[in-house]
């Protein structure tokens, strides 16, 4: 009678155990489902940021452009004034050690034809020395020089502030006619703009 009674209780404790391992089991697993369906939705909001400050932004208000005077790398001095009759575009870029910034120029470079044809010079401004940007330039077989500013200039255009850097321009367009007048301007978070597309919509905005 006890071997049969504790047996009982052994099969019994078993029992409550193999109970008890199930329910740890059944709790492990919605936890688990609950921390992947967390994760998902953490992902999907990152996913989301990441798109929503990415976009460009753009803008077609006419405005006089703001005048300017900066040296560049060739050590030339450079007014937007020296260029009345031709139209413009302006190219700010966080510069050195942006290697996407480079090689946007660099790509713009190989269009040149489109954009002389055009009536378009293209004018980067960086807020670096020369010797920081001069290296980079070599490295990327970059040939147009660089407008060196104090940041007076990107700050009159509204760039500072609108990369990844906030004490840097972002990677932004400005669009001037023959005339003086501002009309385009476009940010680009992605640091990229085919120059096909930056053509086509410097001749969009002088066409309007």
């Amino acid at each position: 009678m006890t071997s049969g009674r504790a047996t009982r209780q052994r099969g019994r404790s078993i029992r409550e155990l193999e109970a008890s391992d199930e329910q740890k089991s059944r709790k492990s697993r919605r936890t688990a489902r609950f921390a992947w369906g967390a994760g998902v939705v953490l992902i999907a909001a990152a996913v989301a940021v990441g798109l929503a400050t990415s976009r460009p932004n753009e803008s077609t208000t006419m405005r006089a452009a703001p005048p300017f005077t900066l040296t560049d790398t060739s050590g030339e001095t450079r007014s937007l004034s020296d260029f009345r009759g031709q139209n413009v575009v302006l190219y700010f870029s966080e510069g050195a050690g942006c290697q996407s910034c480079l090689v946007q120029m660099a790509e713009i470079e190989k269009a040149s034809s489109q954009f002389a044809a055009a009536n378009l010079v293209v004018l980067p401004i960086v807020m670096n020395t020369r010797e920081q940007i001069v290296a980079d330039m070599a490295l990327n077989d970059v040939r147009t020089p660089f407008l060196l500013d104090d940041g007076a200039v990107s700050a009159a255009y509204g760039t500072i502030g609108k990369g990844m850097h906030s004490n840097l321009p972002g990677h932004s367009f400005v669009v001037i006619d023959a005339t003086g007048m501002q009309r385009w301007y476009g940010e680009y978070p992605g640091m990229w703009l085919n120059p096909d597309d930056l053509l086509a919509q410097a001749v969009g905005a002088l066409a309007g």
